[in-house]
């Protein structure tokens, strides 16, 4: 037997919180996401008419969403970092507050520029929704039980992301476009009401809080040179330039300093340490990937839909369903399948390999393929992204330190996101570059179909010679033909971009250690720590605590010596 006793399995695996207690802390959780999710979706499938009216380009189509992302990315970091410094609860709050303000002025533009602008705002709100609900959501259950709560998750996206393009094209196309940033407006302030009376968290150690602020200028140089090369490289200037040189020089030397700054930073906004996690390192690999396929397709099927079938902003939102069906689907299955059987690998694999799949087979449509086919091919790439992107923070929570919890799932959803802003960015550059060589390709056949239409095409030639991205759905049948096929082969290229990111992210997911799930949440791992259960009977226990200091177990066979050696003494003494 051993001299230390083994604690009951409860030290080291807490039993699941009844749903009683779970779900009042949740539901302010859940509408914040319902706040934000709802608020990005209703645009959708009215970007591209709102880029009409404000007489923008495709160039500025693509930056109304990369300036929301990469401001995003940016502060997904910082918001993670204080997160472990500072009441979570408070910072959820600001989030949302600043998220739906930002969101509500942005209804106000009067140009492309004053929209990005506001855009760049609501971006930094997202940011802090995106990294806090991970955390949060550790702090009050525990990676093993998460998949029974995710039907809950999944009801909020169903009905944000079905139900958010639906009601923007209703509004767009029966109020028009500025209404669909006001309509969060009441579900924000009553999000905020519920969190601060439902959601109780465990309180936290005060200590001096010290904020990275030169490592998040240099993270925001490089990351805004980086996106600012690749929108405008071909277009504004060639590939191979002076300002080429400068952009992507600056870029290198910010990332050198940045890398600098972090190894010195008593507060590191990203610590570099946790890339010795063989786990963190690899699961950020894999969600940028994730980040590539679901910014992507959110962006470029609303696109295809509209420019190169001809579709109404809600008869757009109809017709991404599938890709919305595979995500909800997957994401609740496989939520239930991991708590049951606590096994998460598989999905991941299967997962990744839906995302090769279905990111090729986007590349291969064209305006006139059938849409059942496209259906299929939007449900895999939904499905893909439904069983990777929340389970890659999963993993990586299991395996971090409970200290470190804001820190490491704030740097896979940094990732992700800076994987789509990315993404989005040369999938916008290269759509915006094959729409301008195919439309000089069909030159003749543009300008014999628009002499064709007599009086009605001179106002069609000045609207395409202004830049402006055009309203195919309104255009003339002989027009809006060629203009449908021009669409869809730049936007199916554009999917191809895809691909390879798809196949390293399920290389780096078949090498990520398959590590079993704990039960026991963030603040349960914290106070275990501080109680020292060291010496623990349970493997999973044994993945999440770790000793303070080293305990010597004695054999049965040193215990027996002991006892002869006591019963020796005893005698003598009596003697």
């Amino acid at each position: 037997m051993s001299a230390v006793s083994s604690p009951a399995p409860s030290a080291v695996e807490s039993a699941p919180r009844p749903a009683r207690e779970v779900l009042p802390a949740l539901s302010g959780l859940l509408l914040g996401m319902f706040v934000s999710m709802l608020a990005s979706t209703v645009v959708s499938t009215s970007l591209p008419v709102i880029i009409h009216d404000l007489d923008g380009n495709q160039t500025a189509f693509t930056w109304v969403v990369t300036a929301t992302l990469l401001t995003t990315a940016i502060s997904t970091p910082v918001w993670g970092k204080l997160a472990d410094l500072v009441n979570r609860k408070l910072l959820i709050q600001l989030a949302i507050a600043i998220f739906v303000l930002a969101t509500a002025a942005a209804g106000f533009s009067q140009s492309p520029e004053m929209l990005i602008a506001f855009r760049a705002v609501q971006g930094i709100g997202a940011g802090g929704l995106a990294a806090l609900s991970q955390v949060i959501m550790a702090d009050i259950i525990s990676p093993r039980e998460r998949g029974r709560y995710m039907g809950l998750f999944g009801a909020v996206m169903a009905v944000a992301t079905i139900g958010g393009p639906l009601l923007g094209g209703v509004i767009t196309d029966t109020w028009g476009w500025r209404w669909n940033f006001f309509v969060a407006l009441p579900f924000a302030v009553l999000a905020l009401i519920i969190l601060q009376r439902t959601l109780h968290l465990p309180a936290r150690a005060k200590r001096k809080v010290h904020i990275d602020y030169v490592g998040i200028v240099l993270l925001s140089v490089a990351v805004s040179l980086l996106l600012i090369w690749v929108t405008l490289a071909g277009d504004s200037f060639d590939w191979w330039s002076a300002e080429t040189i400068l952009m992507v020089g600056g870029a290198i030397v910010a990332t050198a300093l940045f890398i600098v700054v972090e190894l010195r930073s008593k507060e590191p906004l990203i610590p570099l340490g946790l890339f010795r996690n063989r786990t963190f390192t690899l699961a950020v690999i894999a969600s940028i990937a994730t980040g590539i396929a679901m910014f992507g397709a959110s962006v470029f099927l609303s696109q295809y839909m509209q420019l190169a079938r001809g579709a109404t902003p809600t008869e757009a939102g109809l017709m991404t369903i599938p890709m919305i069906a595979g995500l909800l689907l997957s994401s609740i299955g496989v939520g239930a399948l991991i708590t049951r059987f606590g096994q998460w690998k598989p999905y991941l694999i299967v997962g990744s390999v839906f995302l090769i799949a279905g990111s090729y087979l986007l590349s291969t449509i064209h305006y006139d393929t059938n849409f059942a086919l496209v259906s299929v091919y939007m449900f895999l790439l939904g499905a893909g992204v439904g069983m990777t992107m929340q389970n890659l923070v999963l993993v990586v929570q299991n395996t971090s330190k409970p200290t470190e919890i804001g820190v490491a799932s704030s740097g896979v959803t940094f990732f992700r996101s800076l994987g789509g802003t990315i993404g989005v960015s040369v999938m916008g550059a290269a759509l915006a570059t094959s729409v301008t060589n195919l439309v000089s390709d069909a030159k003749d056949d543009l300008t014999a179909a628009i002499m064709s239409l007599g009086a009605k095409g001179a106002e069609i030639a000045q609207q395409l010679q202004s830049g402006t991205l055009p309203q195919v759905s309104k255009m003339p049948e002989v027009v809006r033909v060629i203009f449908e096929d021009i669409y869809a082969q730049g936007i199916s290229h554009s999917f191809l971009i895809a691909v390879p990111f798809a196949v390293i992210s399920l290389i780096a997911v078949l090498f990520l250690p398959n590590k079993p799930l704990t039960r026991m949440t963030t603040s349960e791992r914290v106070r275990a720590s501080e109680a020292d259960f060291a010496t623990v009977s349970v493997p999973e226990g044994m993945e999440t605590l770790a000793p303070t200091e080293a305990i010597t177990t004695v054999d049965a066979a040193e215990l027996e010596g002991d006892k002869d050696r006591d019963a020796s003494t005893t005698a003598s003494t009596r003697r």
